[in-house]
């Protein structure tokens, strides 16, 4: 979780620079990345609150073993879920929304460890294993930000 929460401060860091775009690194501005990030965590959060241990069943899933080995996420493989797909904000709405993940973060310490996340490729991760894709998927878009920031392709 430390981990999320250093990557939130760089995340931070970039909201001044939300209006910057580059074609041949992603169609997406520098604050859709940021946006889209903050309303991953923040869905995937409120989903584990809410769901209910009894239900959980674990499943091999490949994909799943690959992208927590590597800790990596491939870029243009997936389509971005609706729920969790920016349509508006700027850099004030930023911000606000910024504040709220790092509180949403903080309260996953009172969330029981048994509860979990049904992700659409890699099936059901307990809290714990929820934690690390955030924290993978947030670096994934974090390396997005860097490259159109940095004009590296």
């Amino acid at each position: 979780m430390n981990k999320l929460n250093k990557q939130l401060e760089e995340l931070a860091t970039k909201i001044s620079q939300q209006d910057i775009v580059r074609m041949d690194v992603s169609k997406s501005t520098v604050g859709w990345h940021i946006e889209h990030s903050l309303l991953t965590i923040n869905f995937i959060i409120e989903e584990v609150r809410k769901s209910n241990p009894i239900n959980y069943k674990w499943r091999f899933k490949l994909s799943r073993v690959l992208v927590f080995a590597m800790k990596k996420i491939p870029r243009g493989r997936a389509k971005v879920p609706k729920v969790v797909a920016p349509i508006k904000f700027d850099e004030k709405t930023l911000i606000e929304h910024l504040e709220i993940t790092k509180s949403k973060i903080q309260d996953t310490k009172t969330i029981s460890s048994n509860k979990y996340f049904n992700h659409p490729y890699f099936g059901n991760l307990k809290l714990d294993k929820t934690l690390k894709f955030l924290e993978i998927h947030t670096n994934h878009h974090l390396e997005i930000i860097n490259d159109i920031v940095n004009g590296k392709t």
